[in-house]
């Protein structure tokens, strides 16, 4: 499904102004863009969803410095790629370590306000039906669910539990709540 490119300025608009419905709009219509321009390169599914979720993180949280005058997708991909060089660098010279670039991370705060159609899916569901459902999703995305609607840690508490940046704590829950949303619809 195309979507016209007024729409796209307006999301990324909402989304400078903090709408959290905005940021998964962006996310929703350019995963697969990005996750297949990297899969491609990585022919990895786990390294490249790592670093189309890092992307995501990132754009966001630079998502004031996008020019509109120039596509949106590709924005996103030009950070994707260099992304994925750096990541290939560091692990080409052996230096490859999970590290945070904490004097780069200013992030925004992406707004946690009223449960999403997601959410409302998620606890609708039978306990134990609901494990089951999680068990289908990949590690990652199981253990930030479970953080999040099991332990109840704060996006915060859990970028230092998984010592991960904040803004791929956000773009990972975002996207688990998705799939995990697809898998109960799929099942109900």
């Amino acid at each position: 499904m195309e979507v016209a490119k007024e729409e796209i300025i307006a999301q990324i608009q909402k989304a400078k102004s903090g709408k959290q419905s905005a940021f998964k709009f962006l996310l929703d219509t350019y995963w697969n863009t990005v996750y297949g321009f990297q899969i491609k390169r990585v022919n990895d599914e786990y390294e490249a969803e790592d670093i189309s979720i890092e992307t995501f993180a990132k754009a966001f949280d630079k998502i004031d410095t996008f020019d509109p005058s120039y596509e949106f997708g590709t924005w996103l991909i030009t950070i994707s790629k260099n992304i994925q060089i750096d990541k290939s660098r560091k692990k080409n010279a052996s230096l490859y370590q999970n590290t945070t670039y904490t004097s780069e991370e200013h992030v925004h705060k992406i707004a946690d306000h009223a449960p999403t159609a997601e959410d409302k899916l998620i606890t609708e569901q039978n306990l134990a039906e609901l494990l089951q459902y999680i068990k289908k999703l990949k590690p990652h995305y199981q253990e930030v669910i479970n953080l999040r609607f099991f332990q109840e840690m704060s996006y915060n508490e859990i970028a230092q539990s998984i010592q991960e940046p904040l803004n791929n704590v956000k773009v990972r829950l975002l996207r688990a709540r998705k799939l995990l949303a697809e898998i109960i619809t799929e099942n109900s």
